[in-house]
């Protein structure tokens, strides 16, 4: 018996996998000794034991789950989004790891590493993560980084979650291993488009920083505005790595050049700041100016709230967009759990908690259960060896390090089906966006601001909240866009009208026809004196306008010899005049070269005639039958009647008989 223990008990312990095969063959040992009593004792305490030891081997095959998953976090800490979303996602991954509902014994460590606003930093800090095979990364926060690093992702298969890289162009097939967990750009840009074509503008212009994240962004803007048939009339670029005011102020003067005065300014927290400080300076932040930024201002205030006096003295009334989250009481929760935490553990000064760091937290969460799914359908978290690299590792550029997720391809299709509900509302991908996407419309005023509207791509502009009208149709009509009212830079409430002539702009040229007669219509007096009825319409015209419009009359002909209106009005064609004005009658040919007014005065040939007044009757009729008129008729009455009678007279009997019955028949 003890040799059979020594037999068999080594191997139990030395070859696990053997461990069933050992049962086995207790119990076949055992019945061969069932006639020993004393043996039987020993054999039901050692058959039971391999029962039980043989149970729990088949069912830690089945529900074998790996104890740690390695997942990675690129952000720029000292950044305002960063900061923020660095706690949200230590945060998150404390959450998960406590919730044994998601993962159960398996626990997420995450490896974040500080981009540090650098985007070769960002390159080389994302090749450290996946050498430490991270099944998932969590950022770039900035989409320039995000461009990079989802080249990266889709020569290892490493699904990368992105809280804040709006560009719209990262959601395009070039790159499958990206997942956006925030609203793109372009459902903001046509939140801005909606409010453009609400307060009835046409023209905008755009400033914006000169990287992917501005210029895409723009393009996607000028799409929207296109499609409601307003323009970008201006775009003005400056660097992302600006730093003299005198480089911003470079870009303004130029736009304060420009004839519209819708301005929107798409760029980063920190540089956005910037420039409305410079246009505040440079006195572009007065009444007629209307300044409209993208959601970084938002994010800015909500970080640091509140602003510093003079940094809030500079953006009055501009008009924001921040990302809409539900106002629900697991939100409620979260900010007032968390904000002693930011509190202390902010370095410099408290923050607070920007809508960027909700997503953030919500990326985590999205991520564990995405994790939970890949685990259940037997995902592998295994890495191969990429022979592509081969050469690079020839070459003395250590890229043995780097291994291809072989579970990647499953793991990104589990993420693109997990639907939960999150701080920031429904977490549901469609057509790789999320779902709902919506943004408040705030003004900002005093100190702070206030909300004067929502925008989702459901129902456009409205004062109600999405998730109200979310249960009712559809309805994008144009009776249906509401805001509340405006205070606009400048302490105003009127609604700017949007452009003013531009200070470096000409003057209109109107010509005006030097005739040698009609000088009631037109005439030339001097040097640049003009008279007459049609000069009095021109600027009786003008003057019904709420702006001014600068112009010139400049004289056609010599004074001497009428000039030929139809030369005058090739001029226009041609661009040599801007308008003209006179006595100019409308022909075909004319039509067809230039636009006219309405006729203001009429001419030709005409009838001039007296006019009598005449009280009118029921017997108005017999007005026109004079005397004469009646007796004239009575005669040819009775000549009528006699040539009748000469015709009738020989043949018919009617017209015979007595004279006297023959002029009564004639009658």
């Amino acid at each position: 018996m003890a040799r059979l223990f020594e037999a068999f008990l080594p191997s139990v312990s030395v070859d696990v996998s053997n461990a069933l095969h050992i049962c086995k063959a207790v119990r076949l040992w055992g019945l061969c000794f069932r006639q020993c009593t004393a043996h039987k004792v020993l054999l039901v305490v050692l058959m039971v034991l391999c029962n039980g030891f043989s149970s729990n081997v088949a069912r830690s095959s089945v529900e074998a789950r790996p104890k740690v998953v390695n997942i990675g976090a690129l952000l720029s800490f000292d950044s305002s989004i960063g900061k923020v979303a660095k706690l949200a996602i230590e945060a998150a991954v404390e959450d998960v790891n406590k919730n044994q509902a998601v993962l159960g014994t398996t626990k997420l460590q995450l490896t974040m590493r500080d981009a540090n606003y650098n985007g070769y930093m960002s390159m080389l800090e994302a090749l450290s993560l996946v050498r430490s095979e991270v099944v998932a990364m969590i950022g770039p926060q900035f989409s320039v980084t995000a461009h990079v690093m989802s080249h990266i992702a889709n020569a290892l298969q490493v699904p990368l979650l992105s809280f804040a890289a709006t560009d719209p162009t990262l959601s395009s097939l070039q790159y499958p291993f990206f997942v956006r967990t925030t609203q793109s750009d372009i459902f903001q840009m046509a939140a801005i488009a909606d409010i453009v074509d609400y307060y009835g503008w046409r023209a905008v212009i755009a400033i914006y920083v000169d990287d992917d994240h501005g210029r895409n962004g723009i393009t996607a803007l000028g799409d929207k505005l296109a499609e409601r048939r307003c323009k970008i009339s201006y775009k003005a670029p400056f660097s992302p790595n600006v730093n003299q005011p005198d480089e911003i102020s470079d870009v303004l003067f130029k736009v304060a050049l420009m004839e519209s005065r819708i301005i929107v300014l798409h760029a980063y927290p920190d540089n956005g700041l910037q420039v409305l400080k410079q246009a505040q300076h440079l006195g572009m932040m007065k009444a007629g100016y209307v300044w409209i930024v993208t959601d970084w201002l938002s994010a800015k205030i909500d970080t640091y709230c509140p602003l510093a006096t003079e940094a809030m003295d500079d953006i009055q009334g501009v008009i924001a967009l921040r990302m809409h989250a539900p106002d629900t009481h697991e939100k409620r929760k979260f900010v007032s759990g968390r904000s002693n935490l930011t509190a202390r553990k902010a370095a410099g000064g408290t923050f607070g908690l920007n809508t960027y760091g909700l997503y953030a937290y919500d990326t985590v969460w999205l991520l564990a259960y995405a994790i939970d799914a890949f685990l259940n359908q037997k995902g592998k978290l295994s890495f191969s060896y990429d022979p592509g690299l081969s050469e690079l590792q020839r070459k003395n550029l250590h890229a043995d390090a780097l291994r291809i997720f072989d579970g990647g391809n499953l793991l990104l299709q589990t993420i693109s089906q997990i639907n939960f509900t999150g701080l920031t509302g429904s977490i549901v991908f469609s057509d790789e966006n999320l779902i709902h996407p919506a943004y408040e419309v705030i003004n900002v005023i005093g100190t702070g601001f206030r909300r004067i509207g929502y925008w989702s791509n459901y129902t456009g502009l409205s004062v109600e909240h999405p998730e109200k009208l979310y249960t009712k149709p559809p309805s994008n009509s144009s009776s249906s866009q509401q805001l509340y009212s405006v205070i606009w830079p400048g302490q105003t409430i009127a609604k700017p009208r949007g452009w003013v002539f531009a200070s470096n702009g000409r003057r209109l040229r109107i010509g005006v026809p030097n005739r040698i007669f009609y000088h009631e219509f037109v005439s030339v007096e001097g040097t640049n004196v003009f008279r007459g009825y049609c000069i009095d319409v021109f600027t009786a015209a003008l003057n019904l306008l709420s702006y001014d419009v600068p112009y010139d009359f400049v004289a056609f002909g010599d004074g001497h010899s009428n000039p030929n209106t139809t030369e005058l009005l090739q001029l226009i064609s041609v661009g040599e005049f801007d308008a003209a004005v006179g006595d100019i009658s409308i022909t075909t040919d004319r039509v067809r070269m230039v636009d006219f007014t309405q006729p203001y005065m009429e001419s030709g040939l005409v009838v001039v005639a007296p006019v009598r007044k005449l009280n009118s009757s029921a017997w108005a009729f017999l007005r026109p039958f004079t005397p004469v008129m009646w007796l004239v008729t009575a005669v040819f009455f009775l000549v009528t009647g006699v040539v009748v009678w000469i015709l009738e007279h020989r043949i018919n009997g009617d017209f015979r008989g007595p004279p006297r019955r023959q002029i009564v028949t004639i009658l």
